[in-house]
């Protein structure tokens, strides 16, 4: 018993040691040096380094580009198959005949679920700085079809023009007919499928952790300590975003089944997540609520009628336009508050692009790091 002891004390103090030029190398001085990497690659971003990151940037497309093709280049039947039928599609689109109406009908379906996944997308990759697409476009067009629900008394809105723009029906409604359900209703499909692009936005950390773990690579202990300090630190009701992908980065590495990680991401996300949202959203935007709000504004001391008449001001610009009075004019408060909107649009979209850039111009310096670190190792 003592022997077995001591050989299991022995294989636990040669785990916790790498072996590094013939000697044994202390795990502290390991995870120093590992620190300072991370110190050195966090410090490659535009405000600090513009030329050196612009440099690794464009270094790290071009990696990707000749990682990925490769991988089609040994992928030629799944991209003969895919060339082919994407010609079918595209001269079944071209060609004239009865079967047009079909597909200007799917066109315009496949186009409004593209673009609300392509924005769920964009609000999940990026380890935690993607493009917050909720607040920026889901958000108000729930928030939109809130108030032209209790303005119109009905979800009946013409097609054309809408999703792009609400107005109210010609026949008139029954006051009071509109409820909760009808609205979660009216903007399921738009909720549902951004739910859908931000649960496929988390795939990419689970694959690369995964395919890493196949090949026989050791995995990455950086990634795995900060998750562990976010666990830490995870005791605020609001859990970080990169949580999330390194969620993905740890059932990627213990080979969680695809459809396990998957599924319940997509449950999460696009059902139990989404719902959720929409019925705070509705309610928050709701007529009685609305209307609290505005007098909540107003009775703010000092500022407060100042603040109020904009709000008032945007409201009856929307009930013209949901009437077809937009012609009448466009008020103040509604020039202020679309002008900030469009602002704040841009500073998120170049936040986002920015991140990007130095996300990818960091995992350039990665490899520069992991190269060097190989080359040391082997001399």
């Amino acid at each position: 018993m003592a022997e077995n002891g001591k050989n299991c004390d022995q294989r636990r103090v040669a785990m916790n040691k790498e072996q590094y030029n013939g000697n044994f190398t202390d795990p502290s001085s390991m995870n120093e040096k590992k620190r300072r990497d991370r110190e050195e690659r966090q410090n490659i971003v535009l405000w600090r380094q513009p030329l050196i990151t612009l440099q690794y940037f464009s270094l790290e497309i071009l990696v990707i580009l000749k990682e990925w093709t490769s991988k089609l280049w040994h992928r030629q039947s799944i991209v003969v198959s895919f060339l082919l039928l994407l010609a079918v599609l595209i001269a079944t689109y071209c060609v004239e005949g009865a079967h047009q109406q079909y597909v200007q009908r799917i066109e315009k379906q496949f186009l409004l679920y593209a673009y609300w996944i392509g924005l769920g997308i964009l609000s999940s990759v990026g380890l935690g700085t993607g493009l917050h697409t909720f607040l920026l476009y889901l958000g108000p067009h729930i928030a939109s079809v809130t108030l032209a629900a209790y303005e119109c008394n009905s979800v009946n809105f013409p097609e054309p023009p809408y999703p792009d723009q609400i107005i109210c029906p010609d026949e008139e409604s029954i006051e009071g007919t509109i409820s909760l359900w009808s609205i979660i209703s009216k903007v399921r499909i738009e909720a549902c499928m951004w739910g859908i692009g931000t649960a496929i936005g988390e795939l990419p950390p689970y694959f690369m952790a995964r395919a890493a773990r196949l090949s026989g690579a050791e995995p990455d202990d950086e990634e795995y300590q900060e998750f562990e300090e976010m666990l830490e630190h995870a005791e605020t009701a609001q859990i970080p975003n990169p949580l999330f992908d390194l969620a993905g980065i740890t059932c990627g590495h213990f080979l969680v089944p695809f459809w396990t990680f998957f599924g319940a991401t997509l449950i999460g996300k696009a059902i139990i997540k989404m719902h959720i949202q929409k019925i705070f959203v509705i309610i928050t935007f709701s007529k009685h609520i609305v209307e609290q709000m505005v007098a909540f504004i107003g009775a703010v001391p000092g500022i407060g009628p100042s603040l109020q008449k904009p709000f008032q001001e945007y409201l009856e610009a929307q009930r013209q336009k949901l009437h077809h009075r937009s012609e009448m004019g466009t008020p103040q408060g509604e020039n202020w508050l679309s002008w900030m909107f469009e602002k704040l649009v841009v500073v998120m979209v170049c936040y986002f692009i920015l991140s990007i850039i130095n996300s990818m111009a960091q995992s350039y310096a990665k490899r520069i790091q992991q190269r060097l670190n190989s080359e040391e190792k082997t001399k």
